[in-house]
């Protein structure tokens, strides 16, 4: 029987091991050695051991740059949970309530998911489009043309139309995670809250958000994890060089161009590249890590 069982573990999960090898831990090993080797173009040279990390964080302009792209994404976290999750959070309870028409606006928040992310950074870029965008358009035909302004080639408001771009795109995952949790609850609860004269407000404070916690602890470590991995979308809308000016720069394409050049430069440096792959790996670990387990003991409280 136990013979049978290991045959059946090592069938269903084989597959999914090499893959994950070959894709996930190969990968983070190999950086890890190049962060350990001195490079002249695609050249390894001489083992340097930890001086491609003490280059990076002491040397210009990479320890400027380095900075600079890490509370981008800092910022791109934190405004995310605020703008996406929050707004995310009040649909899914409207949503709860069964309003007419509930499935079509299921399928609405969740239809930008699906699309490519290369399509939605190209349209939003033509939409933004300072000349002959939508977004622009709309404001003046609204007699608001006065908050017209080229909002991607504005330091000030590039980064945060970024993120409200991507906040739209993933909208709708929350909502559903959330709303999942939401029709989990158990109705009893809900209704002897309400025979001791709870309010609307009351119920959903004290019994449906506590019980959300499992689905808040998945939503929050997968925006951690996904704004300190942010690359397709600042790639696609603003390029590989964070423009304007590194405003829009982050982890992710510090790293890209580093180790495999800019366009107008070339100059490239794999060594420095891959510590910054290693330290971006090492953060993301660390806090997932930590924030799973601080937050699994707020849900075993509020449990």
């Amino acid at each position: 029987m136990r013979t049978s069982r290991r045959m059946w573990l090592v069938f269903f999960l084989g597959p999914a091991t090499v893959v994950f090898a070959t894709f996930i831990t190969y990968p983070i090993l190999s950086a890890l050695a190049f962060s350990m080797y001195a490079w002249e173009g695609i050249g390894r040279r001489g083992f340097i051991g930890l001086a491609n990390f003490a280059r990076l964080f002491a040397t210009f302009p990479y320890s400027g740059l380095l900075v600079n792209a890490f509370w981008h994404n800092v910022l791109v976290f934190v405004v995310t949970m605020l703008i996406q999750n929050v707004t995310a959070l009040g649909l899914a309870v409207l949503l709860a309530r069964s309003p007419w028409g509930t499935r079509g606006y299921r399928v609405v928040f969740f239809l930008p998911v699906m699309l490519s992310l290369v399509i939605v950074g190209f349209l939003w870029a033509l939409f933004l489009n300072p000349i002959f965008g939508l977004v622009n358009k709309f404001l003046t035909l609204a007699h608001a043309g006065a908050l017209a302004r080229p909002w991607l080639g504005d330091a000030s408001t590039a980064l945060l139309t970024l993120i409200v771009v991507n906040a739209w795109r993933w909208l709708g995952f929350p909502t559903i995670v959330f709303l999942a949790g939401i029709n989990a609850v158990p109705e009893e609860y809900v209704e002897a809250a309400r025979i001791d004269g709870a309010g609307e407000w009351d119920v959903i404070r004290r019994i449906i958000f506590p019980l959300l916690a499992p689905a808040v602890t998945i939503i929050v470590l997968l925006t951690f994890i996904g704004s300190f991995n942010w690359f397709e979308l600042p790639y696609i809308m603003q390029g590989v060089s964070g423009a304007p000016n590194r405003a829009t720069d982050v982890l992710s394409l510090l790293f890209y161009r580093t180790a495999f050049g800019e366009v107008d430069t070339g100059l490239q440096d794999i060594g420095i590249g891959s510590a910054i792959a290693v330290l971006m790996f090492a953060l993301l670990l660390t806090v997932s890590a930590v924030g799973a387990v601080l937050l699994r003991r707020r849900e075993v409280e509020l449990a």
